[in-house]
C-alpha cells in the first residue's frame, strides 16, 4: 500500500516539483498539497496522511507551531524541508526536538535543481518516516563473522588494526549508534547522566551541517560535556563526542587511553558516518572494556559492528521496540545474535552510569556467565 504524503509549503514551485518527484517513486502517493498549515488542516479533516513534508517559514502559521500542535493532538511523521534548515539552524534543531523525524535542508538558490537531484534522498526520508512509531514513549547464538558477507568498505575505512584491547583498564567507553528518532533519544539519555559518567562516542545519522549545532545544544542541556568530535580528541569521563555529519568516527587506543580518529571515507551501510565503523573500531580498540548500544533507526547500520563488539567481549545493548521511533537497526542486531540485553530507553541511562562489564551485568541479572 502506497505511503500517502501531504506537502505543506507556501512556494508553488516547491509544491509542483515535490509532487512530480515524489509521485515518480514507487510506493509513494502525493495525496495533496497545501500552501500553509491552515489549508493543510482542511485537507486532513477529509483524509489523514501517512507522512507530512513540511516547510517552516509560511504565512498565517509557521511550520514549527503547526508541528508542535500536530504532535500534541495527533502525532504524525513529519519531514522538514526548509531553507531555514541550512547550517544546523536553531529552528531546525527545535523542529527535531518537537518531533520531526527528519530534516532535508533546501537551498535558497537553485531550488528546483536541488529538489530534482534529491529525489532519492527525499524518498528515503519519507519511507523512513512512514515507519516511525510516534505513539511510543521515550537470543539467538551469534553466527561467526566468517559466515557473513564481507564489508570491504568498512575495512577500507578502518585500515590495518593498530592495537588490540587491553584485558582490563580503568577507562571505559560507551559507543552509541542511532538514526531516525535518535536526536530525541540521545537528548533523553545524555541529559540524565552525571559528570562521572564514562566517556561516550556517538554516531547519529544527521546531515553534516547539523552535528556541531546539535552537540552545542545538548551541551547546554546536559551536566556532562557534549561536543562534535575532532580528530585526536581523548575519550574522557563526563564527555560525549558526536561524529561530524560528513566523516566516520573511529575509536583508537593509545597506551591505556582512548582517542578518536575522524576521517572521511566511502559510505558504509549507506552512511557516512557509519555506526558499523564506530562499533567495529571499538571492538578492536576496547573489546571487553566497552559497552555498545544500538538505538532507534531505519536499516541495519551497526548490526554487524555490534556483533563484532559482542564477540570481542563487550556488553551489547539494543533499545526495545516499544521505545523506538523506528525499530530497524536494533531489530537487525537482535536477529544477528549481537545483543546481550534489550532495554527500554528509560533503562539505558542507569546502565551507562553503572558501566558494568558483560560478566557483571549477567551476574546481576541472574544469567549464566
Amino acid at each position: 500500500m502506497a505511503i500517502r504524503v501531504l506537502i505543506v509549503d507556501d512556494s508553488a514551485v516547491v509544491r509542483q516539483v515535490l509532487t512530480e518527484q515524489l509521485s515518480s517513486i514507487a510506493g509513494i502517493e502525493v495525496m495533496g498539497t497545501a500552501r500553509d498549515p491552515l489549508f493543510a488542516r482542511q485537507l486532513m479533516a477529509r483524509e489523514w496522511p501517512d507522512v507530512i513534508v513540511l516547510d517552516i517559514e509560511m504565512p498565517r502559521m509557521d511550520g514549527l507551531t503547526f508541528l508542535r500542535q500536530l504532535m500534541a493532538e495527533h502525532p504524525t511523521p513529519v519531514v522538514i524541508c526548509s531553507t531555514l534548515a541550512e547550517r544546523g539552524s536553531a529552528i531546525a534543531l527545535q523542529a527535531l526536538s518537537a518531533g520531526a523525524v527528519d530534516i532535508i535542508p533546501k537551498p535558497k538558490i537553485g531550488l528546483r535543481q536541488f529538489l530534482e537531484e534529491s529525489r532519492t534522498l527525499l524518498g528515503d526520508a519519507i519511507k523512513a518516516a512512514a515507519q516511525a512509531r510516534l505513539d511510543r514513549a521515550p537470543s539467538r547464538s551469534a553466527p561467526p563473522l566468517s559466515t557473513l558477507a564481507p564489508q570491504p568498505s568498512v575495512d577500507a575505512v578502518l585500515g590495518d588494526r593498530l592495537s588490540t584491547p587491553l584485558a582490563g583498564t580503568t577507562d571505559r567507553v560507551v559507543a552509541i549508534g542511532t538514526s531516525t528518532g535518535g536526536t530525541q533519544a540521545l537528548e533523553y539519555i545524555l541529559t540524565r547522566l552525571p559528570r562521572t559518567a564514562p566517556g561516550i562516542v556517538i554516531v547519529q545519522h544527521m546531515p553534516a551541517q547539523f552535528t556541531a549545532a546539535f552537540a552545542a545544544r545538548l551541551n547546554q542541556l546536559c551536566e556532562i560535556e557534549v561536543r562534535e568530535a575532532k580528530d585526536g580528541d581523548r575519550v574522557l569521563p563526563g564527555l560525549a563526542l558526536i561524529a561530524p555529519g560528513s566523516d566516520h568516527l573511529l575509536l583508537r587506543r593509545s597506551g591505556a587511553q582512548y582517542r578518536v580518529e575522524v576521517r572521511g571515507g566511502p559510505l558504509v551501510s549507506r552512511h557516512c558516518p557509519s555506526v558499523d565503523v564506530l562499533f567495529r573500531s571499538t571492538a578492536q580498540a576496547a573489546g571487553p572494556n566497552a559497552i555498545g548500544i544500538i538505538m532507534t533507526g531505519m536499516g541495519d547500520d551497526g548490526a554487524r559492528g555490534l556483533l563484532e563488539m559482542h564477540q570481542a567481549g563487550a556488553l551489547t545493548i539494543a533499545q526495545d521496540e516499544q521505545s523506538c521511533v523506528v525499530y530497524g537497526m536494533p531489530k537487525e542486531a537482535v536477529k544477528l545474535g549481537a545483543v546481550d540485553a534489550v532495554l527500554g530507553l528509560d533503562q539505558i541511562p542507569a546502565l551507562i552510569v553503572r558501566t558494568p562489564s558483560r560478566l557483571e551485568y549477567r551476574r546481576t541479572q541472574g544469567l549464566p556467565a
